[in-house]
């Protein structure tokens, strides 16, 4: 008998304006970054009962990220995604989770910078 492989909540294109970057003129204002989520959780208890408390709330785990990154101030965009992995894992449900994470314009040349990290509950 195979591990049943864990099911996925995908949150995509969620767009906050924050501190983030090392030169002294991304220390001075808001700059935009783009992120995706995947969170990795068993969904068989809410596929089951239809009930929104069997589940990873999708709307709290966004609300928290957007706390965060809203709130935060980092050098590096690293630190950052590393940051909204560790609010996602907040939620007891989820096991794993895959950040990726963009910021716009960071290249004068390029449309964006972006990572891609994962974390799971034994990274906490």
């Amino acid at each position: 008998m195979s591990e049943r492989l864990p099911d996925r909540i995908r949150i995509e294109g969620l767009r906050f304006d924050c501190i983030v970057g090392i030169n002294d003129w991304e220390r001075l204002a808001k700059q935009p970054v783009e992120i995706d989520l995947t969170l990795y959780a068993d969904l068989s208890e809410a596929a089951k009962s239809d009930d929104v408390a069997d589940t990873v709330n999708y709307r709290t785990i966004s609300r928290d990220v957007a706390e965060f990154v809203e709130g935060s101030s980092f050098g590096l965009v690293e630190k950052l995604a590393d940051g909204v992995a560790r609010v996602c894992l907040a939620d007891e449900r989820v096991q794993r989770v895959d950040v990726q994470l963009r910021k716009p314009g960071a290249l004068r040349l390029g449309r964006s910078v972006g990572l891609d990290i994962t974390r799971t509950r034994e990274d906490l």
